[in-house]
């Protein structure tokens, strides 16, 4: 079976007894780890775990309610991002969709589990999406997906054609699911288009606990959207206790985490900016994303990924992203000293 994405720590060419310790670049998770909270939270849910979940997960989505000042109504919740947009494939089952390229696979991998006819926006070079992507938009899509930040890429939408984006959607009777997982880390809530929401019943937007509070292992997203209709469609389109307890008293914790929240854009934001300068000193091609990775290009070098393995390093590989080839990849921004190694890798590895 061939992993579509990072994180893949598990092989066991990887993984030897002997062998120093991976540093992981593959991952796009918060350099500072779970905080003490989520920590004491998911040790302590432990003695609720002779229960099942609740399945509508009643107190977490009281707590998002609470935080986004929405109605509870407002929020499902699921085993991840990715849980939540094969439920939405499936709840859906769309005739066309629309779909950026490059962006994160799982959009297109739960849209062929439907059957669902699919349509590319190719970006240009530069990986913008520009105005002309509303010409791509009609009445014969169903739905589209957009994710912004984008994934691997880390650049913004326009914060002016986003919503331009949405009306043309409403227009063409398009549900537009926007995917803001990453949009934490670019410390720009005004960006969001959650505001738009309770106007907006066509508009589902993703979210993720996973990157921004370091708990991939224990899955939990959550999705908002004014279609009550639609979100019961996706709970009854998977599993009935897509979220564990501690998953749940994980999220409810993380979400108290306010001032660790601005510690992990600031650091986030200075090493960014450090690492993209030194990686063009280095001769890569480096794109100014805004999200914890930065997406990068090494012209003629279709190797690097191997070249970094001896020194127990992992870099996302970006050639199964549609439309990119070998030369492009992808690392997460980490702590000044694990970005630092990284750096002394990648120039060893520029004199070879």
């Amino acid at each position: 079976m061939e992993l579509l994405h990072g994180g893949n720590i598990y092989d066991e060419n990887l993984n030897r007894e002997e062998a120093a310790p991976l540093l992981d670049f593959s991952a796009n998770i918060n350099p500072l780890g779970m905080p003490d909270s989520v920590r004491c939270a998911v040790c302590a849910s432990l003695d609720l775990a002779h229960n099942y979940p609740d399945p509508l997960c009643r107190k977490l989505r009281t707590a998002l309610s609470e935080e986004y000042a929405l109605p509870a109504e407002f929020f499902l919740c699921g085993n991840g991002g990715a849980d939540l947009i094969y439920r939405l494939a499936y709840a859906l089952r769309p005739e066309k969709a629309l779909l950026t390229a490059p962006t994160f696979a799982e959009y297109e991998e739960a849209l062929k589990q439907t059957d669902t006819e699919l349509c590319f926006y190719e970006m240009q070079k530069d990986f913008v999406v520009r105005e002309d992507i509303l010409a791509r938009m009609d009445e014969s899509v169903d739905v589209m997906f957009l994710c912004n930040p984008n994934n691997p890429t880390g650049l913004l939408v326009d914060q002016e054609l986003l919503p331009r984006i949405l009306e043309k959607a409403r227009q063409c009777g398009i549900l537009l699911a926007l995917d803001e997982c990453f949009l934490d880390f670019t410390g720009q809530p005004e960006r969001s288009l959650v505001p738009y929401v309770v106007q907006s019943p066509g508009l589902l937007i993703l979210k993720s606990f996973t990157k921004m509070y370091a708990m991939p292992g224990l899955r939990l997203g959550y999705c908002i959207c004014s279609d009550q209709a639609l979100l019961s469609r996706m709970a009854v389109a998977g599993q009935c206790w897509g979220v564990s307890i501690p998953a749940s008293e994980a999220g409810i914790a993380a979400l108290k985490e306010k001032e660790y929240t601005q510690r992990v854009i600031g650091l986030v934001r200075e090493e960014r900016a450090f690492l993209k300068t030194e990686l063009e000193k280095l001769g890569f091609e480096v794109w100014d994303g805004q999200a914890d990775y930065l997406f990068f290009r090494a012209p003629g070098v279709y190797d690097l990924y191997e070249r970094l393995l001896p020194q127990r390093i992992l870099i996302r590989r970006c050639a199964n992203y549609r439309g990119l080839d070998g030369t492009y990849y992808r690392v997460a921004v980490k702590s000044h000293e694990e970005n630092m190694r990284l750096l002394g890798a990648l120039a060893g590895c520029s004199e070879k």
